[in-house]
């Protein structure tokens, strides 16, 4: 039994899910940078091979399903620690039991698997809520901009949804800590990687005084005796609220 060591990607990922079936099994699948070394374990260096990953997808699709790949995908995109070994049990048992596997919601491999995926739907669905634009550029030339902190890599997962939303304007939404950027125009879009916000234009008037109401407004709608703050981070985290025009200072 081996550690294998991957470069964080998905390509990556199935490649290693190739070498545990023709290579030494794996104990373990870590990123290069975040494997911590014991004198106990032994591991290896999994370079990408895209020939390696492609096959393995394709035999997922065959013998497994679409939806195990899908599945697989969106569960790598979280930040559940383990993730690598989660989705490979998975795929390993859906080999064996082929497209039912989803249906063996007793088995810990298809149960942790899930468990990942309710957490990536409920994040998609908070951006799809929280997300708030503002307008920045000359007239003419404006463009909307959002920041978002999601828990797991959901950027990409809400990209169609606002590109039909806002297909007639150009649009960027940034995720700050992985610091990706889904960039919109005319309905069609695409993830730009490292994504830099310095050379973005200033805030329209209107956008400044717009922000200036919305705040003006939530504070008078509300009731300062029945204010719960304990409450409200409970439903709304910090880091979905940093983001809110109406609950910035």
């Amino acid at each position: 039994m081996t550690d294998y060591l991957y470069d964080g990607s998905f390509p990556g990922l199935l490649t290693c899910v190739y070498e545990h079936y023709y290579g030494d099994r794996a104990s373990g699948i870590y990123t290069k940078e975040n494997y911590q070394q014991t004198l106990l374990n032994t591991f290896r260096v999994v370079e990408t091979d895209e020939e390696k990953a492609n096959r393995v997808a394709a035999a997922v699709e065959k013998k497994i399903s679409g939806r195990a790949l899908r599945s697989a995908y969106r569960a790598w995109l979280s930040s559940v620690p383990g993730r690598e070994m989660i989705i490979l049990n998975y795929l390993v048992l859906g080999f064996r039991k082929g497209p039912s596997v989803d249906s063996l919601r007793g088995e810990e491999a298809v149960f942790a698997l899930q468990s990942i995926l309710k957490k990536i739907s409920v994040e998609k669905e908070r951006m799809l809520q929280f997300v708030r634009f503002s307008e920045m550029g000359s007239p003419g030339h404006e463009i909307l901009y959002a920041e978002v902190e999601p828990a797991h890599d959901v950027l990409e997962l809400i990209g169609d949804h606002f590109a039909d939303r806002f297909s007639t304007e150009a649009f960027i939404i940034r995720d700050v800590e992985r610091n990706k950027a889904i960039v919109s125009a005319g309905g069609s879009w695409y993830m730009a990687e490292d994504f830099s916000p310095d050379k973005l234009p200033e805030f329209t008037g209107e956008e400044e005084e717009f922000r200036r109401l919305w705040r003006t407004y939530y504070d008078h709608i509300g009731i300062s005796e029945r204010r719960n703050e304990a409450l409200r981070r409970k439903f709304m985290p910090l880091r979905y609220a940093r983001h809110l025009t109406e609950l910035q200072g």
